[in-house]
């Protein structure tokens, strides 16, 4: 048996496999199948205690104290389905994961040999939680360790999946409990479980970011993608890598560039990235001291000692593909090493390429500065569902390095 870490991944050698999710409380799990846009196709996709079988995957209920179970017949899954992921809320209202650790336990469904285990790492306000997916790359099935917790509950998870969750309206005799966590319906999904449209190119006009705005720069709030072209970011702005509906997962290009401030003398700043894992911990850096890292997956174009001349400065190239599945954010820094302040800088930016095409397809021009010597520029966020967002940041931190630039990164992921 493997004991699995946040992001980590394991090849499955049997067809069928189950998957059991235990914890000292009552939980109830659920299995969501997933086509290539991380999106379920309709209600069909969604199993639980109530709809206990879909498309080559079924619930069973945990019984004597055990805890339920999301079986997967890998060669009964529809040809587009990508992935199965596997869910648990709380049973208890108003309960929260802390001081719950939820053990889900991977093994062979005919045999019962036990494959793996995970059991996600601290835990807090969250009430519901992305256990572990089952998914497929290229042509053969794998089980990777999630660990993502949302403190909406059911809302956060039909969010990312494309399920619209709305809380029922009380009735004036009595209060409702909330959605997630009222007693099962004679039939059909969870209360305020609301399928989506037949139309997955239609999301539903409730839904948060439903409606795309009508240029390409971003609006004040929400995200975008990329259907529209060439986007321009403010801070705080965050646009979806997805165009034509799936997700972008070639290789990008993050050039930086900037200017010294009224024609002042040359100036030396440095671009790198750092590479996170699920728990918010660096893994590695990219830098003019390291100019690849993660067998080649981020690649760095070497040191400009002066901002002179057109174009990027530098740049930082990313196989978004060839990423190790352990790394789920990268944050782009620019530092000062010799000591200058970002004012004494002009025209600072960030953008990001298709590297194959050379086609702009995300800018975020600084528009303010600070007398401090490091700025976090932008950050990539890779979803659940399978895509990454890019969000604009500019951020100034006092540090002359990539090293001092890792904790306040952290925390901004």
């Amino acid at each position: 048996m493997t004991a699995m870490t946040p992001g980590s991944n394991l090849p499955l050698s049997v067809a069928r496999v189950a998957v059991d999710v235990t914890a000292p409380v009552r939980l109830d799990v659920s299995g969501l199948l997933l086509t290539a846009n991380g999106k379920v196709r309709s209600d069909d996709d969604f199993v639980f205690y109530n709809q206990p079988t879909g498309p080559g995957v079924t619930h069973r209920a945990g019984t004597a104290g055990a805890g339920d179970s999301i079986t997967v017949d890998t060669a009964a899954v529809p040809a587009d389905i990508e992935k199965i992921v596997v869910t648990a809320s709380l049973d208890a209202p108003g309960a929260t994961f802390a001081g719950t650790e939820p053990t889900a336990t991977v093994r062979g469904a005919d045999d019962g040999a036990v494959i793996a285990a995970f059991t996600p790492p601290r835990l807090g306000n969250e009430t519901a939680l992305v256990v572990v997916e089952v998914y497929r790359r290229n042509g053969a099935w794998k089980v990777r360790a999630v660990g993502q917790g949302y403190a909406n509950g059911l809302a956060g998870i039909a969010t990312d999946f494309g399920v619209t969750v709305e809380e029922p309206a009380a009735p004036a005799a009595a209060p409702t409990a909330p959605a997630a966590q009222t007693p099962p319906p004679p039939s059909g999904p969870p209360a305020g479980f609301q399928p989506p449209p037949p139309m997955p190119s239609a999301p539903p006009a409730a839904a948060p970011a439903a409606a795309a705005p009508a240029a390409a720069a971003a609006p004040a709030t929400g995200k975008i993608n990329l259907d529209k072209g060439r986007v321009s970011l403010q801070k705080n702005q965050t646009v979806s890598l997805v165009k034509g509906g799936r997700p972008l997962l070639s290789s990008v290009k993050m050039g930086l560039g900037w200017e010294p401030a009224f024609r002042g003398k040359d100036i030396d700043l440095d671009a790198s990235v750092i590479a996170f894992g699920v728990d918010r911990k660096k893994i590695d850096a990219c830098f003019f001291g390291k100019l690849a890292i993660l067998n080649g997956a981020i690649q760095h174009s070497g040191d400009n000692l002066t901002g002179e001349g057109g174009g990027d400065d530098e740049s930082i190239t990313v196989h978004l593909g060839g990423l190790p599945p352990e790394v789920t954010g990268l944050v782009f820094t620019v530092n000062s090493f010799s000591g200058q302040k970002f004012t004494d800088v002009a025209k600072a930016y960030c953008r990001l390429l298709d590297a194959q095409t050379g086609e702009e397809l995300v800018r975020f021009d600084l528009t303010h500065a600070e007398p401090r010597t490091g700025v976090m520029m932008a950050k990539l966020i890779k979803q659940f569902s399978g895509e990454w967002e890019m969000t604009a940041m500019g951020e100034y931190v006092d540090s002359r390095t990539v090293r001092g630039m890792a904790k306040p990164a952290g925390k901004a992921l």
